[in-house]
């Protein structure tokens, strides 16, 4: 059996800068990028055999193309430029124009051939894994989680692995990926930069738990959650805990969902909390603090963590204000500084094959605070965003 198809996605990003942002610098007050993004998601099944493979094209226009392009590597810190492959084991993204405003690039982010029988599943190549509980913040998923603040999240971003799934006849089943990576400095396959992963998940009673164990860029991860039905209401949550140079680590995270109506609208809210045992004390963002905690910035780079402090709530409600329109304000705060960004999306079903999604995004706290925008070390610049504008129209195929 062959399957074929994908969608085209035009998006606008408005960005705001701040008087004292050191952006502003670079980019004037504002800074407006327009994005197309075609995507082709082919597979082809036989027997036990399957295929699946996902072509995209990125054409961007706009300011942060061009300003953005002379920041350095310094700046791979704080912003994805353009997608590439320097760390994996396939060198499956190619750069066609990077000049002026425009940008064009086309990769493949899947690239798999699977077995499948009753009871396993071993797959080899270019493919997406999400494991762990948390809905904002998720340290147990360690290949490529998804930013808390991402506002398109249909398609995670594939990494070149060998993923094994074992299902026992109870339902609980074991699960085990190897996710090859190379060092973007040699260029050469390293096994202190790659992630060996084992991970059980079991039922008892109406509950689920999880047990993980890995090595993951040369330190040892282990990891344990769950989800716990209570009431109407959903409870979810992970502890992980990473051996590194510097001592274990810990990061925690649970939240609680419920759905229920409102007013004749169906809603569902979730109040997450989240702690980072790998961030900053006391708020301290300045380059020489953040330089004193190589084991959060290395985490930081390699998107593997997206928060720099420690203490975190985040929480949501999405209203379905009819049955094609959906709003879903959103609120992440870091509790040390305090600081905080507000986002409100809203999506909305155009036609049976295309969607239109939108959100504002409004930074909160001062100057130095993680939200508010941290120190540069220049006296009065910081790095600091204001108030943002996303708009993207889909279309399926």
């Amino acid at each position: 059996m062959i399957e074929l198809g994908g969608h085209t996605k035009f998006r606008l990003i408005a960005q705001s800068f701040a008087e004292e942002s050191l952006f502003r610098d670079l980019a004037g007050a504002t800074s407006i990028d327009f994005e197309g993004d075609l995507r082709i998601n082919f597979s082809a099944n036989r027997d036990r055999w399957s295929f699946e493979t996902a072509w995209q094209l990125f054409a961007l226009n706009g300011d942060s193309v061009e300003w953005t392009r002379g920041l350095g590597p310094a700046a791979d810190l704080l912003i994805d430029r353009l997608p590439n492959d320097e760390r994996r084991l396939f060198d499956l993204s190619d750069v066609i124009r990077d000049a002026g405003r425009n940008a064009v690039i086309h990769r493949l982010d899947r690239f798999s051939v699977a077995y499948t029988s009753e009871k396993t599943v071993a797959r080899f190549g270019r493919q997406a894994l999400s494991w762990g509980n948390g809905l904002f913040y998720s340290p147990m998923d360690l290949v490529n989680p998804f930013d808390p603040t991402a506002i398109d999240t249909e398609f995670k971003t594939g990494d070149d692995m060998i993923y094994l799934q074992y299902l026992r006849d109870s339902g609980d089943d074991v699960q085990g990926a190897v996710v090859f990576r190379r060092n973007p400095v040699t260029g050469d396959v390293a096994a202190d930069k790659g992630t060996v992963a084992l991970k059980y998940h079991a039922f008892a009673g109406g509950n689920e738990y999880d047990i993980l164990i890995a090595e993951s860029y040369g330190v040892t991860v282990f990891g344990i959650g769950g989800v716990f039905s209570i009431g109407g209401a959903v409870l979810r949550g992970d502890v992980v805990a990473t051996d590194t140079a510097d001592g274990t680590r810990v990061q925690v995270v649970t939240n609680l969902g419920y759905s229920w109506t409102w007013g004749g609208s169906n809603v569902s809210g979730v109040l997450e909390v989240y702690f980072n045992g790998f961030g900053q004390h006391g708020g301290k963002y300045d380059p020489a603090s953040l330089a004193a905690n190589p084991e959060l910035l290395k985490r930081f780079a390699r998107r593997e963590i997206f928060a720099l402090g420690r203490y975190y709530v985040a929480g949501s409600l999405s209203v379905e204000m009819s049955p094609l329109w959906t709003v879903t304000p959103t609120i992440l705060a870091n509790l040390g500084d305090p600081s905080g960004l507000l986002q409100l999306v809203t999506q909305y079903s155009v036609s049976d094959n295309m969607t239109f999604l939108g959100s504002l995004n409004v930074p909160l706290g001062a100057d130095g605070s993680e939200f508010g925008g941290i120190e540069t070390g220049i006296a009065g610049l910081y790095l600091s965003t204001g108030a943002s504008v996303f708009a993207q129209l889909a279309w399926y195929f």
